[in-house]
């Protein structure tokens, strides 16, 4: 329902399917062994046959499933004014043009096929019909066979084929720190780092080393400018690629040729040895061909997907590509723009008026956000280290770009550079925003917990309200600078 829920309120959603799990148990049921090599399935006739019963259980499930009206059947659709919301339509077909994987290394993987395109325009047709699409992990070949294909490699290809900004992966359990800690946020950069150094002892990981490396040499192979592909410094992590072919993806020189999504899966991933390395793999494997984001959610947690979106911290783990984008340190040149973002609330007795001089002073203690060579945020963090706190202040964001989330933003990175640092409380001083901050998680508080620097230099006259928030140790491998999120509008979900 919760998917149900959020295909009402506008969000458009492909669902790619797990089937692995019921193969196996079926084939064991009918007396057979399922085989693996690596991350692939030896499809035999008998693998195959399940596959396909498989599917077609697991298809009909999920009609099933989406068929009762979500709560919000007799509302308009969020920005429909024609019609009224009166369910679901779950829509499937022939979207998944496979080739078979053949004999690799002397393993003959039968009736085992990899994606070869994706029919991006027939499912976006189908999308925009206001349809949920199932896609399923069986694709049929150009002479019309039909071939089992690795679930995930079938997801990061139709995430990155059709751009989506969100792929949501439900797995079976948390993905916590070596303490036991959720991880909360891994940049693309760390997840990258993460994965390389495990290469040695994961397979998964040594295959992502070998996929990404395998995109930097067709990066310098091909002149043509129709499409870009991220090169490995991790300055130009984020770069979305654009494909050829308007189908998918362009046999010929197109975009990872060889393995048009990554698979993931066999004795590794079953194991958990790497814990929940392989899905780290292919999360930052979609997110360098173009996926703004990929969530990783403990599918045994109740309501964990409307958790995961609505909720600021998430219940999951996110890998981004870009989730800071245009934030940095100050620089010298950035004096008369941040003079132009505070200006409004200077004259509004919002924030206290500071002169060119005392902005130049405190400019290494400021935070920017930049959009098209324009200033268009910025905060101050001052660290009282004794203390073990920082303020926050001359928190501003440009009256043009308000209620586009950049507040939320800029506040998310301060927390986690001041968390960085090893500071453990923030404070603000307001007039007018004790709203905004408290639906953030700061509490009002006496002047007393204010650090007796501060507590000198305070004019009282301005009777500002004093505000605090405790912060949560940084465990999340996120540094400041990393990465910012969009909104989302298409998903691509695979469980």
């Amino acid at each position: 329902m919760d998917i149900s829920l959020l295909h009402g309120l506008g969000i458009k959603f492909v669902l790619v399917p797990g089937t692995h799990v019921q193969i196996d148990r079926l084939l064991v049921e009918r007396g057979s062994e399922p085989k693996f090599v690596g991350s692939y399935r030896i499809t035999d006739s008998d693998s195959l046959s399940a596959a396909m019963d498989v599917w077609g259980r697991i298809r009909t499930i999920i009609e099933m499933k989406l068929s009762p009206r979500p709560s919000l059947s007799g509302v308009r659709r969020h920005g429909d004014k024609d019609h009224w919301y009166n369910g679901v339509s779950v829509a499937s077909g022939n979207f998944l043009a496979a080739k078979r994987r053949g004999v690799v290394f002397g393993i003959d993987y039968a009736s085992t096929g990899e994606v070869k395109k994706i029919d991006v325009p027939r499912i976006r047709e189908r999308l925009d019909q206001d349809s949920i699409v199932l896609l399923s992990d069986l694709g049929y070949s150009s002479s019309g066979e039909v071939l089992n294909c690795n679930t995930y490699e079938v997801a990061t290809a139709c995430a990155m084929a059709l751009g989506a900004e969100k792929l949501i992966c439900v797995i079976d359990g948390p993905i916590l720190d070596e303490s036991g800690r959720r991880i909360r946020f891994l940049s693309l950069q760390d997840a990258d780092r993460l994965i390389r150094e495990r290469a040695k002892q994961s397979e998964t990981a040594a295959n992502y080393v070998k996929a990404v490396a395998e995109e930097d040499l067709a990066s310098l192979a091909c002149d043509n400018s129709n499409y870009t592909v991220p090169s490995p410094n991790v300055k130009a992590f984020g770069q979305s690629p654009k494909f050829q072919n308007g189908v998918g993806f362009d046999s010929g020189n197109g975009f990872w040729s060889n393995e048009q999504g990554f698979a993931i899966g066999g004795q590794e991933r079953a194991s958990r040895l790497n814990g929940y390395l392989s899905e780290l793999a292919a999360a930052a494997f979609v997110c360098r061909g173009g996926v703004q984001r990929v969530h990783l959610l403990d599918g045994t947690t109740g309501g964990v997907l409307l958790k995961e979106l609505f909720q600021r911290d998430g219940v999951g783990t996110m890998v981004a590509s870009n989730l800071y984008e245009g934030m940095r340190m100050a620089r010298g040149t950035d004096l008369q723009g941040i003079t132009q973002v505070l200006l409004p609330l200077e004259e509004s007795g919002t924030l206290i008026k500071r002169t060119k001089e005392e902005l130049l002073e405190a400019l290494d203690s400021f935070t920017v956000v930049e959009r098209e060579g324009h200033v268009i945020a910025c905060a101050g963090l001052f660290p009282f280290s004794e203390d073990k706190c920082g303020e926050i202040a001359a928190f501003a964001v440009s009256p043009e770009c308000r209620g586009q989330g950049w507040g939320d933003k800029l506040l998310d990175y301060i927390e986690k550079k001041a968390s960085s640092r090893g500071l453990q409380m923030l404070f603000v001083l307001t007039t007018r925003m004790a709203d905004w901050f408290v639906r953030r998680g700061f509490s009002e508080c006496s002047i007393d917990y204010i650090p007796e620097e501060r507590r000198k230099k305070i004019n009282i006259s301005r009777r500002s309200k004093y505000f605090m928030k405790k912060l949560v140790p940084d465990k999340s491998g996120v540094r400041p600078n990393a990465f910012a999120p969009l909104d989302n509008s298409t998903s691509t979900c695979v469980s």
